[in-house]
């Protein structure tokens, strides 16, 4: 596809993920030339409702899936219209964004995906990407924050990615009033638990600016290069 080339996407399906959050699966409606879009892992696809200025959403599907996956937060504006929406009806996806996660130039590193919230998204889309050539990376970490357990998104799918090799580790900031065993504080702080083992790590990172921001600077305290801390966007 043209990034700059509009075209409408039909709902096939929604699930709720999270509180307030909710996955939408899309897919370009029948007549155009190609049924499937290209776009690299963690790309951004910008949406736009009618009456409502455009909004961002990473893709949260790989590139070879069937069907395009946004993660959608009930908040203002198109989002809180997408969040309602139902299958069958149509967003009109107007451009593709961002840089994504080149991950064929990432070929024998292990992979370090660090996301808060639904920054897991574009994680998403490149650990789905890599596990279908899992041949061609290392170790393949998820370190996953959220505010309370029921701010995960994806938690049916953990248990599968633990089984194909990867390890995952969950963590929550408010632990009070939560039934919670796992570890608690930030995302990044479980960085120090995972580095040591890894030969040739590569964070992959997407949350808020603050924690990028805090994750970049616990990264190179321990050793990692800029080229070697990388952003979706």
């Amino acid at each position: 596809m043209d990034h700059n080339q509009s075209r409408n996407l039909i709902i096939t399906g929604v699930r709720n993920q999270a509180r307030s959050t909710r996955s939408i699966d899309l897919r370009p409606q029948p007549g155009g030339n190609n049924h499937r879009l290209s776009y690299v892992p963690g790309q951004v696809a910008v949406l736009r409702v009618q009456g409502e200025a455009p909004a961002y959403f990473a893709f949260a599907s790989a590139p070879e899936d069937e069907d395009i996956e946004v993660l959608v937060k009930q908040k203002a504006g198109a989002s809180n219209l997408i969040f309602s929406m139902h299958e069958g009806e149509t967003i009109e996806l107007t451009a593709i964004v961002g840089h994504g996660f080149p991950l064929d130039h990432l070929k024998h590193r292990d992979l370090i995906f660090v996301a808060m919230g639904t920054g897991v998204a574009p994680l998403r889309s490149a650990l789905r990407h890599a596990l279908k050539r899992k041949d061609d990376f290392g170790q393949l970490v998820v370190l996953y924050g959220a505010r309370t357990p029921e701010d995960f998104c994806y938690g049916d799918e953990v248990e599968g990615w633990a089984d194909a090799g990867v390890e995952v580790r969950r963590v929550i900031s408010r632990p009070d009033g939560h039934d919670w065993s796992g570890p608690t504080g930030y995302v990044q702080s479980l960085l120090e638990h995972v580095l040591p083992d890894l030969l040739s790590p590569v964070a992959l990172i997407c949350g808020s600016a603050e924690m990028i921001e805090q994750t970049r600077e616990r990264l190179g305290k321990m050793g990692f290069r800029p080229e070697e801390i990388l952003t979706n966007y």
